[in-house]
């Protein structure tokens, strides 16, 4: 039982974080010196409609274990709370979305205070505790406890028009997560305007269809007390059947306004009069804006209720910008506080305009409460495990036809019998896809994770080739058809090192057309410092008979542009498995980086790798892979260079040799990660630190020649190669929707078959 505050304790430190909040905004924009004369802005409106409901839960609710995502425009009074407990040093309050201080929204990376989990992006912040607490879960089971705690989701009633809200909600594995509470600051305003159709008990249901528990927080103390008199149920109805924007105006009235303007025109109209007609204009106005989200008592209740069998939503009816000049107003979402109204709420607050960072004095209450509230969330320090020693290379030589596709699993099937303590903090997961890209015989192995043990009613069956085992010891999680909430989890999967101290190795694998799909999620994982490795197969249209609608063309340029991610595309086998282990031992430390695979379900002739069997050389081209480029084959004075990558490289073998029967000496070079080869050229000419050696291991100055390169997707991915020795070249690739037809007649269409190669050389070189 979470003991109680003293109700003007509370309240005291509920109104200092509206003013610390609110003055964070009016510093950045009105006081601090701003050159360029480029909007800062801020959102003092949509703070103030979250410090009655942050107030309560930081100073009277929430322990250490808990974790609370924060909705992007309240992040000034998270910093606000921060700086009460002792958490922030006030140097930072001067310097909201200032270059090095405080950031734009809650960041765990670039925040200088305690943040639980990044936010910004409308609705991926929202859903982050969800799988962080998957994430917890699974640490749990499988290295020990973590301890004990919720996962809050502070959420904007706008946010929930987010479709990744309801990808979420709506999966079948949360409905189990009863440490899960959102609290939806029901303001039914929205950027522009206020919604009119925003209503709690349409959001009430689909919570509940989904399995949650729904509590509603409509009205404070002031307005239920007034429901009990005469007339009450008269004013209680006409406020529930009120429309949005009429209510929001009253709110912008006089109270003469309110009393002409609340009673309306109904039948009850006289009820409502009469009722209202004897409270003084101050008791009147501040009924009208006794909402329960700004009910210090009402929100209590509200967590005193919560049931932590399944997760719960509380919808906490708000007013946006309650308490300041601009509250109501239908376009206050940007809107600023002039210096007079700054002032006035300075006096009205009972602070100093000149001290606007003032402390509460020693010996108050509200000063002993916040010492005491830093007492009680103070967390321990993470210490993090050290991630196993990763291998590089298990020794074998594939041999015969395969894909890159089926090494996956291959490889990772490789780590549970000869790296065993890396295979165990692997973990996979798949949005209903895991039989079609190969996983099969990694789950068979390993097992579905679940929290409790649950019967495979098929395991007597002998035509069922992959079984379905769920347990706690599993290693691979299955998803619904999601890719957002796949690269959701893998992000969460991906920060439990510095969250709990143990690191995973978490894999998510999809269809390659849908990571575009999944893109923003995943991309802010990685800014929020989840590390992870996505894999997208099959890939281009070299899935050719699926059509234009499963046919990717711009993912290699994706995995080219994404920050903090390297991405592979091999053409073989053991580039697969290479590069595999390379992207997992990046994982899980504090210097980590995550990475995307681009495989494909083309058969091909593993022999055209042509693997060196001398130990030396074979490590050579294992370093070369992993440093995203090697050359397949040599010419001591090429004509041309094709640079190939991917699944082209069989079209590209074919070109060499038909060139070679023509005179032209080509020399091959595979392409495994345009990405590093760009940061090589980028370091090359001073702008970034990576390093430079492999460009000159394979587009060395003596073997300069005109270049074609061609993959599977779109040309301008590979264009960048022509600089490095300024030659002539020519890209190819996919530069429009894929057909439906063979490999051949697909290939041809977009020419990038082996006569669009040998074309293109052609024509650089007569």
């Amino acid at each position: 039982m979470v003991a109680s505050a003293n109700l003007e304790t509370l309240t005291a430190i509920e109104r200092r974080v509206l003013w610390l909040s609110t003055s964070m905004i009016h510093h950045a924009n009105r006081i601090r010196p701003n050159p360029s004369g480029m909007k800062v802005g801020g959102h003092q409106a949509s703070c103030a409609s979250m410090v009655t409901i942050m107030t309560t839960l930081w100073f009277e609710q929430l322990g250490p274990g808990d974790r609370v995502s924060v909705k992007p425009h309240a992040s000034p009074v998270l910093h606000a709370i921060n700086y009460l407990l002792g958490d922030l040093d006030e140097k930072y309050l001067t310097t909201l979305r200032q270059f090095g201080g405080l950031q734009s929204y809650p960041s765990r990376i670039k925040d200088p205070d305690p943040v639980d989990y990044s936010t910004g992006s409308v609705g991926i912040g929202a859903t982050a505790p969800i799988w962080g607490a998957i994430a917890r879960r699974y640490v749990d089971t499988a290295f020990g406890d973590t301890g004990s705690g919720r996962q809050y989701s502070l959420v904007g009633d706008a946010e929930l028009d987010e479709g990744a809200i309801w990808e979420a909600v709506m999966d079948t594995s949360v409905a189990e997560l009863g440490e899960i509470v959102w609290i939806v600051d029901l303001n039914r305003q929205s950027l522009d305007r206020v919604v009119p159709n925003i209503a709690a008990d349409r959001l009430s249901r689909m919570f509940d269809a989904a399995g949650w528990q729904v509590i509603v927080v409509k009205f404070g103390a002031l307005l239920e007390s007034l429901f009990q008199r005469p007339g009450g149920d008269a004013l209680r109805t006409r406020i529930l059947d009120m429309p949005n924007p009429e209510y929001q105006r009253l709110l912008r009235c006089t109270a003469e306004q309110v009393r002409q303007r609340l009673p309306g025109a109904g039948a009850d109209a006289t009820d409502i009069e009469k009722l209202i007609v004897d409270l003084d204009d101050d008791t009147l106005l501040r009924a009208i804006r006794n909402l329960g989200g700004h009910d210090i008592d009402a929100m209590r209740l509200a967590y005193s209720q919560i049931d932590d069998t399944r997760p719960t939503v509380v919808i906490a009816y708000t007013i946006k910008g309650h308490a300041l000049p601009t509250e109501g107003h239908p376009q206050n979402h940007s809107s600023l506080l002039t210096v007079e109204q700054y002032d006035d709420l300075a006096r009205e607050l009972g602070t100093d305009v000149s001290d606007p960072w003032r402390r509460f004095d020693d010996g108050s209450d509200a000063a002993a409460l916040c010492t005491a509230r830093a007492q009680t969330l103070r967390r321990d320090d993470v210490r993090p495990t050290p991630p196993p020693s990763v291998p590089v290379d298990m020794g074998r030589t594939p041999s015969g036809t395969s894909t890159t596709q089926a090494a996956l699993g291959r490889a990772l099937l490789d780590l549970t019998r000869e790296a065993p303590d890396v295979a165990q903090r692997v973990v996979t997961v798949s949005p209903d896809v895991t039989s079609t890209t190969n996983l099969a015989g990694w789950l068979n192995k390993v097992g579905v994770w679940s929290p409790t043990e649950r019967r495979d009613w098929f395991d007597d069956d002998a035509e069922t080739i992959m079984h379905w085992r769920e347990n706690p010891t599993g290693r691979h999680m299955e998803l619904g058809i999601a890719e957002t909430n796949l690269v959701g989890l893998i992000g969460e999967l991906g920060a439990t090192w510095s969250r709990w101290g143990q690191p995973l190795f978490p894999i998510g694998v999809l269809y390659d057309p849908f990571v575009e799909r999944a893109l923003e999620p995943w991309s802010y994982g990685i800014y929020a410092g989840g590390q992870s490795i996505l894999v997208g197969t099959p890939s281009g249209v070299t899935l050719a008979a699926e059509g234009g609608a499963h046919q990717s063309i711009t993912t290699p340029s994706i995995g080219l542009e994404q920050p903090g991610c390297i991405s592979y595309e091999p053409a073989f086998a053991i580039d697969t498995e290479w590069t595999l282990f390379a992207s997992i031992s990046r994982l899980g430390r504090p210097d980590g980086i995550s990475s995307y695979l681009r495989l494909s379900t083309r058969p091909v002739d593993q022999t055209l790798a042509a693997v060196p069997t001398d130990r030396a050389a074979r490590e050579r081209r294992r370093r070369h892979v992993v440093a995203g480029a090697y050359v397949l084959r040599h010419s001591p004075d090429p004509a041309v260079v094709l640079v190939g990558m991917g699944a082209m490289m069989t079209e590209t073998l074919v070109a060499a040799d038909r060139l070679a029967e023509m005179g032209k000496a080509a020399c091959v070079v595979c392409v495994t990660s345009p990405g590093l080869l760009f940061d090589a050229v980028q370091a090359r000419r001073g702008l970034s630190d990576a390093p430079t050696w492999i460009l000159d291991q394979v587009f060395p100055a003596s073997r300069q020649a005109p270049m074609v390169t061609v993959l599977d997707g779109h040309p301008h991915t590979l264009a960048f190669l022509f600089g490095i020795g300024g030659v002539r070249g020519t890209s190819l690739g996919v530069t429009g929707f894929g057909q439906v037809g063979s490999l051949d007649d697909v290939y041809r269409y977009h020419g990038i078959d082996a006569d669009g190669i040998v074309g293109a050389a052609l024509d650089l070189v007569g």
